[in-house]
């Protein structure tokens, strides 16, 4: 791998840059950038306690920094370069200015491809409104099974830049890309990609639907061998052929049904392969069990086709695919099952911050006693409540936006029973607990699919996730001592 100092990153010394923000990705640019011998300045509009702490270890190097108030309104002078932190909007007056003075603007993720050396590993890319995690993560557990020397890397909260940069070296790299910092990666050229759905979601980040579908397909130009999208999604695929590919890249599809010829798909409960097989081969090569796939869903085995899709196209053989399933853990609050008392399961989903998430949640169980609300960040809910209306037992609402989820219940779904919660304070969700607890009946799911953000209540969606589980817990009576 590349390292500072190499003849990659030759382009940037004595170059002026400026770092947008700090934070887990800023402070590793601002870092990087300096290192190899770059003119760097951080800008960054708060100034608490952490910023302040982060902005004296850099100016112990010699990074200058500034906060505050107006800190970041202007571009600094001389600036040549600015490399922004990925949830910056488009329209902060930064780029504006640095647009004005023709300025090119960029993300981390592209600082560390433009830092690859010739003899970098590869990136498999992963994209999409809802999965991005699970599937990087199910990924890397295929790629180690192969025996290569991999990481989840990305938006997964380990930086490319650590990774392109550390001493550690890597055969492939699996990397999760948001659709923030695809919008600042003009220059990526992933080895294969994939798209995985797409849903309305950071609407007020990106302006429109459109602009966010365009930012996500960045991720398929330039690709080189695959480029991967989900056939019950049609804007992946068109996502697919907009894109500007190297010759000879091919369209992989991925199908919780019987695949077609360069798709992957289900059959007689196994995951299957029609993509990458010899040629004129008439059967399907056989990668895994559905009870592979852990925790098992519908929209969870598309997950692990996709990343199964990636693999192969990377060339690991079939028995990894499998391997790799087995071994894999999905991280906490993705439909994480809490506890089970009296017949009724609790199960957390708090990762599902958009109704694109919860709707794929919700499927998953018959009868639902839904925890839901938050900050709906421009969303809508007609369609998910349309589509889950026949599961839906109750609904419990909290949070900024529940009126929206309310409302959308009260056209699509009248006769469910809905308990609005206008508390806010730290008891909240232990009395959506409680209410859901008191609507469920034996064979109900108690689901927290909130279909929104969680800012407005919690610090993030794990805390949301933590004190569903400890009220739960909290609720719940101990078998023991009863009997």
């Amino acid at each position: 791998m590349t390292g500072a100092g190499t003849p990659a990153g030759e382009q940037f010394r004595g170059l002026a840059v400026t770092v947008a923000g700090l934070g887990v990705s800023g402070v590793p640019a601002a870092r990087a950038l300096h290192g190899l011998g770059a003119r760097v300045t951080v800008v960054n509009g708060t100034a608490g306690e952490r910023q302040l702490a982060e902005a004296a270890e850099l100016e112990a190097l010699g990074i200058t920094v500034r906060l505050g108030d107006g800190a970041a309104a202007a571009l600094p002078e001389g600036t040549e370069l600015v490399v922004t932190a990925p949830g910056w909007k488009p329209s902060s007056p930064l780029f504006a200015a640095a647009a004005k003075a023709g300025v090119e603007v960029i993300g981390d993720v592209e600082l560390a491809w433009r830092l690859r050396g010739p003899d970098a590993a590869p990136w498999l890319a992963v994209t999409g409104t809802n999965g991005k995690t699970t599937t990087t993560r199910m990924l890397a557990a295929i790629l180690t099974a192969a025996g290569l020397r991999t990481a989840a890397v990305g938006n997964i909260g380990v930086s490319l830049l650590d990774a392109v940069l550390g001493e550690q070296t890597y055969d492939v790299l699996a990397v999760e890309l948001s659709s923030y910092q695809l919008h600042w990666a003009p220059g990526i050229r992933p080895h294969s990609a994939a798209v995985l759905n797409l849903a309305p979601d950071h609407l007020d980040w990106h302006g429109s639907m459109a602009a966010y579908a365009a930012d996500k397909g960045r991720v398929f130009h330039g690709n080189q061998v695959a480029c991967v999208y989900n056939t019950a999604d049609p804007a992946t695929e068109k996502l697919v052929e907009e894109a500007d590919v190297e010759e000879g890249c091919r369209a992989i599809g991925f199908t919780l049904q019987a695949p077609r010829m360069s798709e992957l798909g289900v059959v007689d409960g196994l995951l299957v392969d029609r993509a990458f097989v010899p040629e004129r081969r008439e059967r399907a090569q056989e990668l895994a069990e559905v009870s592979d796939v852990q925790p098992l869903a519908p929209h969870n085995v598309a997950n692990a086709l996709a990343a199964a899709a990636l693999a192969r196209a990377y060339g690991v053989p079939p028995a990894a695919v499998r391997d790799g399933l087995r071994a894999f853990r999905p991280d906490a609050h993705r439909i994480a099952e809490v506890a089970e008392r009296d017949g009724v399961r609790y199960v957390d989903d708090s990762k599902a911050t958009n109704p694109h998430a919860a709707q794929a949640s919700l499927t998953a169980y018959e009868h639902v006693v839904w925890i839901a609300g938050g900050l709906a960040k421009g969303a809508r809910f007609d369609e998910l409540v349309r589509a889950a209306a026949g599961r839906l037992r109750a609904a419990v609402l909290m949070g900024a936006d529940r009126a929206l989820i309310r409302e959308a219940l009260a056209r699509h779904a009248p006769e469910v029973p809905v308990v609005d919660l206008e508390r806010t304070d730290t008891g909240a969700m232990s009395a959506a607990v409680t209410a859901a607890r008191e609507l469920a009946v034996p064979g109900d799911t108690v689901l927290l699919a909130p279909a929104c953000a969680s800012m407005d209540m919690f610090s993030n969606y794990n805390q949301r996730g933590e004190m569903f589980a400890d009220a739960v817990r909290a609720a719940l009576p101990d078998p023991a001592e009863r009997s």
